[in-house]
């Protein structure tokens, strides 16, 4: 069992107000406080597909990884506890999703750290619960509320797109580089040449840029792209049909759903989870991408400069190199010289 975090131990201060409730958690879950929770019944939805994969196992069906609530899952709930993410548009867009779906009278709970925003929430849900601080601990706040009346909502209404390098991009809250093309991924996209050709994995693809930007320049190249949020896989899905593009698009925890080889690995990989600071899935990217790689293939990433990838390189591939660099940001590229070792004390 993972360690609770701040924001699941001030809830469990206030555990037996749970025990005959039918209790729905979602957002921002970073443990597994939902698999130990003592209640009537108790249901998850998990907009992060690796949060969903700590809860599937023990939880089963009562489980569900998804963009949008399913209204099965979440109807016959009478008590909802909502994490609040660091994104104040990704928690309107998913709690107006959870409330259109929850009956009227049924409780709401919102628990976040203070540093993540989570004071907004009385006015982002003013409309529908008037939300009252109940307790504040571990430098976290609780609110508690009823939901007045239903809220529609319609996903069509939360797309936004843009335009950058040519291409046509839709995203979603709290998708990465919701607004435009960030430094890092602009900085990544010019050390590309036109005309490549093979297979290309994009993770980590937020709304798709990359491999949308790397397909148009060159039209022969095969995409596979991959993120645990459920938003980005919709976005990338979206921004690929936008431009008139096929690829694969999945939902994988770095490479838990990848199969096969690919001629170019390349991410601008993300090195938070939620608030924290965490290069664990950075790590896994690095050292993973020698099974997935062929002999002579590419794996190329963008990363702040000072975060200690170049170690990670050489440990996995023997040697890198720096493509290009600005004050803040450095594009890496390390090629696969020679298989894998495999066997006792090899993953």
């Amino acid at each position: 069992m993972s360690a609770l975090t701040p924001a699941s131990e001030v809830v469990l201060r206030h555990s037996d107000e749970f025990l005959s409730r039918r209790v729905l958690f979602a957002g921002d879950l970073q443990d597994t406080l939902p698999v130990q929770f003592e209640a009537a019944s108790v249901r998850v939805h998990c907009n992060q597909y690796h949060h969903w994969q700590q809860m599937v196992k023990p939880l089963g069906e009562s489980a569900q990884y998804g963009l949008v609530a399913d209204a099965g899952l979440v109807a016959d709930s009478d008590t909802l506890i909502y994490y609040w993410p660091k994104s104040k548009q990704e928690a309107e867009f998913q709690l107006r999703n959870l409330l259109s779906l929850l009956p009227v009278g049924a409780e709401v709970f919102v628990i976040g750290e203070n540093r993540s925003g989570v004071r907004s929430a009385e006015s982002v849900l003013a409309d529908f619960v008037e939300l009252v601080k109940i307790d504040s601990a571990r430098r976290c706040g609780l609110y508690h509320g009823r939901i007045d009346k239903q809220t529609r909502f319609t996903l069509d209404d939360w797309w936004e797109e843009y335009v950058t390098e040519g291409v046509t991009v839709k995203t979603l809250p709290g998708v990465f580089s919701r607004d435009g093309l960030d430094p890092g991924s602009q900085l990544l996209l010019s050390t590309f040449s036109p005309h490549m050709k093979g297979k290309v994995l994009d993770i980590a693809c937020g709304a798709g840029v990359l491999a949308t930007v790397l397909a148009k320049q060159s039209p022969k190249l095969r995409l596979t792209l991959s993120d645990v949020s459920a938003a980005a896989v919709a976005s990338s899905k979206a921004t690929l049909a936008a431009n008139g593009l096929e690829g694969s698009v999945i939902a994988s925890n770095v490479y838990s759903d990848i199969s096969g080889r690919f001629d170019m690995i390349v991410s601008n990989p993300p090195f938070h989870d939620g608030l924290q600071t965490s290069l664990q899935a950075a790590e896994m990217l690095i050292r993973g991408a020698v099974s997935h790689l062929p002999i002579g293939g590419q794996f190329r990433i963008v990363a702040n400069a000072f975060l200690p990838y170049p170690a990670l390189l050489d440990a996995a591939f023997g040697s890198h190199e720096v493509l290009a660099q600005t004050g803040r940001f450095k594009v890496y590229q390390a090629a696969l010289a020679r298989a894998p070792r495999t066997g006792k004390g090899r993953r």
